[in-house]
């Protein structure tokens, strides 16, 4: 079993940079034949520009992590993205533990309770719509009011980002137990609860294992845009904004802060991978 795990593992791997190398060939081939300025397709100006202040060679972006930061002394690029990049992963974990816990209990409590899950869950799509823009003044002002560390907006809103797909995906889970598993252990004459332990959580692991991937990279998301709406916050949401401003002469740091932010995110999801292996390495198999 656990040569079948490396050997998935290393596939999986394998398949990540094959598909980084295309998309970086893929890069150079349209900034070798596409025009500089851009174009228009039916008075859209949507094709891309190709000059090196929009389009800088992949080699160069690489090249950016080594060169000495502005404004950070002796530190390099890479130094300084990776103490960012470490505040806001952990503000991200956080941020899902937190969506994680208020997730999991509203899908218990919808799954308890039939008129709960009808009434609650319309507004827990709508609340999906809201903007984090709009929503990060109001969590700063309430933060401010309960006395609270300045990180905490950052894992609220992460948390908010977070806690719908768990939500979701954990509630299908509870609900997807077989009638006969129910009524077997109805006839040992089990509470809600203990059947809730002994059957539901372990038939809704498979469909919760989806839910926190989406949810580790929305916290990402969650973190790096309250970084960059509230400032204050030194992450790769702060780096971003910080390197924009050096676009005339630096204009790959802009892209090194970008690869800073996609490997939390894959730092995140690759978490979840591992707890899944965990987690899913002890069931059975079902046979037929």
């Amino acid at each position: 079993m656990r040569v079948g795990l490396a050997e998935r593992a290393l596939r999986r791997t394998a398949l990540l940079l094959a598909a980084l190398g295309l998309a970086a060939v893929a890069w150079e081939v349209y900034k070798a034949i596409g025009p500089e300025q851009g174009g228009d397709i039916f008075g859209w100006r949507i094709i891309p520009k190709t000059n090196d202040r929009v389009m800088p060679h992949v080699w160069e972006m690489f090249a950016e992590f080594g060169r000495p930061a502005i404004g950070s002394g002796d530190q390099q690029v890479w130094s300084v993205l990776l103490g960012y990049s470490w505040f806001t992963l952990r503000m991200a974990f956080a941020g899902l533990a937190l969506g994680a816990a208020i997730g999991v209990g509203l899908a218990v409590l919808m799954a308890r309770l039939r008129i709960v899950e009808r009434g609650l869950l319309p507004y827990l799509v709508i609340s999906q719509t809201i903007p984090l823009i709009a929503l990060a003044p109001q969590v700063t002002v309430i933060r401010g009011t309960l006395g609270l560390p300045q990180w905490t907006s950052a894992a609220t809103l992460a948390a908010f980002l977070s806690f719908f797909p768990i939500t979701v995906s954990t509630l299908r889970g509870l609900q997807s137990v077989p009638k006969a598993s129910l009524e077997l252990m109805d006839s040992y004459a089990a509470g809600w609860w203990t059947t809730l332990v002994k059957v539901r959580f372990p038939s809704a692991v498979p469909y919760m294992i989806p839910g926190f991937k989406l949810a580790a990279t929305a916290s990402v998301i969650g973190v790096i845009v309250t970084e960059i709406t509230l400032g204050g916050l030194r992450g790769v949401g702060f780096a971003t904004i910080d390197y924009s401003q050096k676009v005339t002469s630096q204009p790959a740091s802009v892209y090194a802060a970008v690869f800073a932010a996609a490997a939390l995110g894959l730092i995140m999801f690759g978490l979840v991978v591992l707890s899944e292996s965990f987690v899913m390495r002890k069931r059975s198999r079902e046979t037929t």
